[in-house]
């Protein structure tokens, strides 16, 4: 489902209009509609039952009269509050208010603060409020009469419902730019906006409806819109049950590089990852010292051991050795415990210069990538097939701004990092990004704040680097295991809660979360 911002809605409203044919009050009265079906059949509202309207003068207000005349014309006792004047409402939304008036519904006209000071208390009166004040054109903060106005939604009590996105919002940042509508629901039109799907904004917008109005589907499937909310339903045909005349060797045989003294853990949950999600054979080379740690871990991993530093992480005399090792492998991961001891990232260095003209998959991670952010020169000549796992604050390493900056700029900064290198990106956090190296975005829906814990992320490496070798399309391949590992978690939480949720439990989970896919969501 694609994400858009207020240009890219506003370009896709001219073409349905100018190029297609639909004109704009139909689109308006879809949008209307769309709400009238959600307030009567989500929330089950009857003949008699009492609504406000609080309408802007532009388009979002326009939506607003339309809903209001039909809820009017189906016995609800409706009442219209337009904030601004009358003779200043324009275009569509004019035509729907001169209906809207000439049917009775009741509309009464808020010019300024001493009219609202006259007209407020119906909101606490009214169990229902419909915020139909701005949508997503507002670039700047609400002050005066229309922050009032806001504020006093805000502490009426009644349910609010907001067309299109709560007002206050800014639809293309997630940051909070001035008061603003916290709505229980959001009735969003066409698609939905970055607003609707990021924190902080995400917390004002309530529970989230996309309501079709009948806007062409290839003019939202456009290549050139390159922000996509994951569906589920577009995994479901990844996890269906594998066809007889297979065996181990058409599922892939993983090389994990990983782990060092003290970290061996973050080896073996990653390997056992990469088999729970389907690898058909997982190799983990590691330290000499660490190998018993590693294979008493699951007895399915194979283990091979690797010349040692005196600090028992490996050493750049293994080269040759992980070299022989990767012929014949479907992907290599690298990274999980790993360390960034000096002779243990001219290993890593010095390997993946060998394989800059390889099209194996590569999965970088944790010590992996810092190893890559002491010398920013090596992002330039990775593999073609690579895949960088960083959390905020390995992102900002490798990139140089600050974590915040990163937070506050992810949506600019990942898919330039990923443009720029030729690579995919996966940032890591609430809403993770998966980036494609032409800067395609999928944003993930799944995962908890239970996952942040040790381990999450080498549990996360190994899904992807198990996926890789399972589905042809490197992108699809790294959403999938993206989803599955949030999934994980969420079903995880649902059971043992946030607080006591470990990395271990995610693998404990994968199979039902694989499952869950497959069924296309339905509960066994």
């Amino acid at each position: 489902m694609k994400v858009l911002t207020s240009a890219q809605m506003r370009e896709i409203d001219r073409k349905t209009i100018e190029e297609f044919g639909v004109p704009g009050p139909i689109l308006m009265e879809n949008a209307g509609l769309q709400v009238v079906g959600v307030l009567r059949n989500e929330l089950g509202l009857e003949p008699g039952d009492r609504v406000v309207v609080v309408a802007g003068k532009g388009n979002n207000g326009g939506d607003g009269l339309v809903v209001a005349r039909h809820l009017f014309n189906q016995g609800l006792e409706v009442r219209v509050l337009l904030i601004g004047k009358i003779e200043e409402v324009k275009g569509d939304a004019a035509l729907n208010l001169r209906i809207a008036q000439k049917i009775g519904v009741p509309l009464v006209e808020v010019r300024d603060e001493v009219s609202w000071e006259k007209q407020k208390k119906i909101l606490k009166d009214t169990p229902i409020i419909v915020d139909a004040l701005f949508g997503t054109g507002l670039s700047s903060p609400l002050n005066g009469l229309y922050a009032e106005v806001v504020e006093e939604i805000n502490r009426s009590g009644a349910l609010v419902v907001s067309v299109d996105l709560p007002s206050g919002l800014s639809s293309d940042t997630f940051e909070i730019i001035g008061p603003c509508v916290r709505a229980d629901l959001t009735v969003t039109l066409a698609a939905p906006k970055i607003a609707h799907v990021f924190p902080p904004a995400e917390d004002f917008v309530g529970e989230l409806l996309v309501a079709d109005i009948s806007i062409p589907p290839f003019l939202l499937a456009d290549r050139k819109l390159k922000l996509e909310l994951v569906e589920m339903e577009t995994l479901v045909p990844y996890f269906q049950p594998r066809k007889r005349d297979t065996h181990k060797g058409t599922y892939g045989h993983l090389l994990i590089l990983a782990g060092s003294f003290g970290k061996a853990g973050a080896a073996a949950m990653a390997g056992k990852a990469a088999l729970k999600m389907g690898a058909g054979l997982v190799t983990v080379a590691t330290a000499e010292s660490c190998l018993p740690q590693v294979a008493r871990f699951m007895p399915e991993l194979m283990t091979e051991p690797l010349p040692e530093t005196q600090a028992r992480t490996i050493s750049e005399e293994a080269l040759p050795q992980v070299l022989e090792l990767l012929k014949g492998k479907d992907a290599l991961l690298l990274g999980p415990g790993l360390s960034t001891n000096a002779s243990t990232a001219c290993l890593v260095l010095n390997l993946l210069e060998k394989l800059k003209s390889s099209k194996i998959p590569v999965i970088i991670d944790a010590d992996g990538l810092n190893i890559l952010a002491s010398r920013p020169e090596s992002l330039k000549s990775l593999p073609p097939k690579t895949v960088l796992t960083p959390h905020p604050g390995e992102f900002s390493r490798l990139t140089g701004f600050s974590t915040q900056e990163v937070l506050k700029n992810r949506l600019q900064l990942a898919p330039e990092f990923a443009l720029g290198h030729r690579l995919f990106l996966v940032l890591k956090g609430y809403r993770t990004l998966v980036v494609s190296p032409d800067g395609r975005v999928m944003i993930n829906p799944t995962g908890n704040p239970g996952m942040a814990t040790g381990g999450s992320g080498d549990v996360l490496s190994g899904l992807i680097a198990s996926e890789v070798m399972q589905v042809d399309d490197l992108l699809q391949a790294v959403v999938n295991a993206v989803f599955v590992h949030g999934l994980s978690g969420d079903l995880a939480a649902e059971e043992i809660g946030e607080k006591s949720l470990t990395a271990t439990d995610l693998i404990k989970f994968l199979p039902a979360a694989i499952k869950f896919i497959a069924s296309g969501g339905e509960d066994e």
